[in-house]
């Protein structure tokens, strides 16, 4: 039974209480080095929260009065999240689908904190063990529309709002840990080229194509990503199987001021899981929602999805000795150099009321971080920083966007911001400025700034950085684009380096442009000689002369937590197995394993030729699923109770026999009886470890037999 659905967090958001200014707190006077007026409230002064001035997400402010700038007298830096906020603000007080990530699935939850650590940051929510706070979390594709398909090749979005007592806290990421690019400047190229060609229209939700690999092929920076997109990674079996990272660089800031770089790790309590290539494309026929039913079906069902966050911390010392620049979101800091520490637990479970209300409506903003987390000087964060503030007026219409539910911070917010098109909160009294005086008439003065508990920018800027130049170039260290593609390729298993190097030659196989495929080969072999020997043989094309890297690589130790198929879990916790019956099957065999797979935390999916009560041994039994259209490519593992008759029967029955033949071609755990094999024999399914008897099916588990994939196909 589903369990009953928990308070919606998109409708309890009072926005009513959220009116500015109380104008019962005392208001104190000092001047800044410049001699302005600076108005601020005691940190002890709790007598209101309303006197607190803040951002829109409730962000508490220390200084209101000043830019963020590059020394006393430098440039204002573009990071300056609240002077960007209250300009944008500002310009549209007078009174539309995402260019990327557009199709996405959400799902509200928990946010736990299992370790504190308040060694390393004042963060509110990691202060002390078993603090919780609502999150929204969605998952998404990134090259498709809206309308596209679930599985398509492609990186998935990760992107969490946690709805903090200081404020909301957005961490907006992927399920791989580096992207394609070095700095925000490129972004618009990159986008431009992995979309659907602008003459034609074409492909949608591919990267299969000659403008993406053109990109490619001349940005070098860009193959470590290449090797994770072309990995399973991109292919994964369920959202609740994916890993989620941060990307960027970012910092720890704790009471004292001490600051130590921080990179951020969701890990899934199921364990990485994804699927094959060929998998994937019937999928997308069998149910191009594949994966948003999944998660929804999954919640609905209280199986609530769970992941750990882990934090990798290290300071300025550690990210000098690197032979890469920790600032370099093409970069990824191996977790056998700094271990992964788990410092909380997230858990899904609750579907959303309304999917455009809140997945649709629903803005991250990177900018939107906490008191004891700040930023650091990757040039992809920094850009990133301004294009999502940007972005959100243009989809969602208003300035205001902050005060959707779904968007508004569960903590006060109050500041001068005023009017703006859909403005739904009713300001009161003339204080929409300051410094003001209207308390000494009794009026209500407004917030004011806490220089003490309010977002302070941690202010060493050194970074191994001289803050006297203004500069267009790079760090000498972001020359380095083809170590940790090398890495990332010889950490994987043969298998898996199988699958990218195959992977490689179905994308360029669809370039047409015969100088593209040859760059694209002629950069692997700054990676890996056997995977551009391997690639070219798959293309049929002379193997090309290496391109000159701009730094020569150098070799790295393997790491084991950049394979999937190194950490695999073998239990059924969380895996869907379809078990296959027809006429007179045995109802009491399929009870027994029927329960036998619920006891171990999985669920069974009743596949049978008709929906229909069906006769078998003991009365009738309906299915869950018509067996055409509950294609083997749906489950983790299958399993077969029929007659020696009916399995006979189902022999001429072609969505049977590729029912068992993907099964067995995607490397499955297929679970019968002795009466099966005249079906397992016409569908070409041979003896070996993954093949077992019903009996032995629970002690097999829902693991990949990867072994067995040379005989069904033949990989680059």
């Amino acid at each position: 039974m589903p369990k009953k659905p928990l308070p919606s967090p998109a409708t309890d958001n009072s926005l009513g209480a959220h009116q500015p200014g109380s104008g019962q707190t005392p208001i104190k006077a000092d001047k800044g080095n410049a001699g302005e007026t600076h108005q601020h409230i005691e940190s002890d002064d709790e007598r209101n929260g309303r006197a607190h001035l803040t951002d829109n997400f409730g962000h508490r402010i220390a200084d209101n009065q000043n830019s963020l700038k590059a020394g006393e007298r430098g440039p204002t830096l573009l990071e300056d999240f609240i002077l960007r906020e209250k300009i944008f603000h500002f310009d549209h007080e007078r009174i539309p689908e995402r260019i990327v990530h557009a199709r996405g699935s959400g799902a509200h939850g928990v946010f736990e904190c299992t370790r504190a650590i308040p060694e390393l940051t004042k963060a509110d929510i990691f202060q002390e063990v078993g603090k919780t706070c609502p999150v929204f979390v969605r998952f998404s594709t990134v090259a498709g529309g809206a309308g596209s398909i679930d599985t398509p090749r492609d990186v998935r979005g990760f992107a969490v709002k946690l709805y903090t007592e200081a404020g909301n806290w957005d961490l907006v990421g992927n399920n791989i840990p580096v992207f394609f690019i070095q700095d925000a400047m490129k972004f618009p190229d990159l986008v431009h080229s992995v979309k659907m060609e602008a003459d034609r229209g074409y492909p949608q939700a591919a990267s299969a194509h000659d403008t993406f690999w053109d990109f490619i092929s001349l940005m070098p920076e860009s193959f470590h990503m290449i090797m994770w997109a072309m990995s399973d990674r991109t292919i994964p079996r369920s959202f609740r199987t994916i890993e989620g990272f941060g990307v960027h660089t970012f910092r720890f800031v704790n009471a004292k001021g001490e600051s130590k770089f921080v990179k951020f790790h969701w890990k899934p309590v199921l364990g990485l899981q994804s699927t094959v290539w060929d998998e994937a494309v019937k999928i997308a026929g069998a149910d191009p929602d594949y994966q948003r039913r999944d998660l929804f079906e999954a919640i609905d069902a209280g199986d609530f999805p769970q992941w750990d966050l882990g934090v990798q911390v290290f300071d300025e010392a550690f990210a000098a000795k690197q032979p890469y620049d920790v600032l370099d979101a093409t970069k990824l800091i191996p977790e056998e150099d700094v271990p992964v520490e788990i410092v909380g637990r997230m858990t899904l479970n609750r579907n959303p009321d309304n999917f455009f209300a809140e997945t649709e409506q629903v803005a991250y903003l990177p900018s939107n971080i906490i008191p004891g987390i700040d930023f650091s000087n990757d040039p992809l964060l920094q850009g990133r920083l301004f294009s999502y503030l940007d972005t959100q007026k243009s989809r969602l219409g208003t300035t205001n966007f902050h005060q959707i539910p779904i968007n508004a911070p569960k903590c006060p917010f109050h500041n001068f911001q005023r009017d703006g098109m859909m403005q739904t909160l009713v300001p009161k009294g003339r204080a929409n400025y300051e410094p003001n005086s209207l308390a000494e008439a009794g009026e209500d003065a407004g917030p004011r700034a806490c220089p003490d508990t309010g977002f302070s920018t941690f202010p060493a800027n050194d970074e191994r950085n001289d803050g006297g130049q203004k500069l267009r170039i790079r760090a000498e260290l972001f020359a380095d684009h083809f170590s940790q593609a090398r890495l990332f390729f010889r950490s994987q298993t043969e298998n898996e380096q199988a699958h990218i190097a195959s992977a490689l030659v179905f994308e360029l196989s669809k370039v047409t442009l015969d100088h593209v495929r040859a760059r694209v080969v002629a950069q692997l072999r700054n990676i890996d000689e056997d995977l551009a020997t391997r690639v070219a043989k798959g293309l049929a094309i002379d193997l090309p002369a290496k391109i000159k890297p701009a730094k020569p690589p150098v070799d790295m130790a393997p790491s084991d937590a950049l394979s999937i198929q190194k950490n695999p879990r073998p239990d059924i916790k969380g895996r869907k197995v379809a078990i296959l019956f027809a006429e007179g099957s045995d109802a009491a065999a399929i009870d027994k394993l029927k329960k036998q797979i619920e006891k171990a935390g999985g669920s069974a999916f009743l596949v049978a030729p008709k929906v229909g009560g069906i006769p078998v041994s003991d009365g009738t039994l309906k299915a869950d699923g018509q067996l055409a259209g509950s294609p083997s490519v749906l489950f983790d593992a299958v399993a077969s109770v029929l007659t020696r008759a009916a399995a006979e029967k189902l022999t001429h029955e072609g969505a049977a026999v590729q029912w068992f033949m993907d099964a067995f071609g995607h490397c499955k755990t297929i679970a019968h009886d002795e009466a099966t094999q005249p079906l397992l024999d016409k569908a070409g399914v041979e003896p070996d470890e993954g093949v077992v008897s019903i009996a032995d099916f629970i002690k097999v588990g829902t693991q990949r037999h990867w072994y067995r994939e040379p005989k069904v196909r033949d990989l680059a």
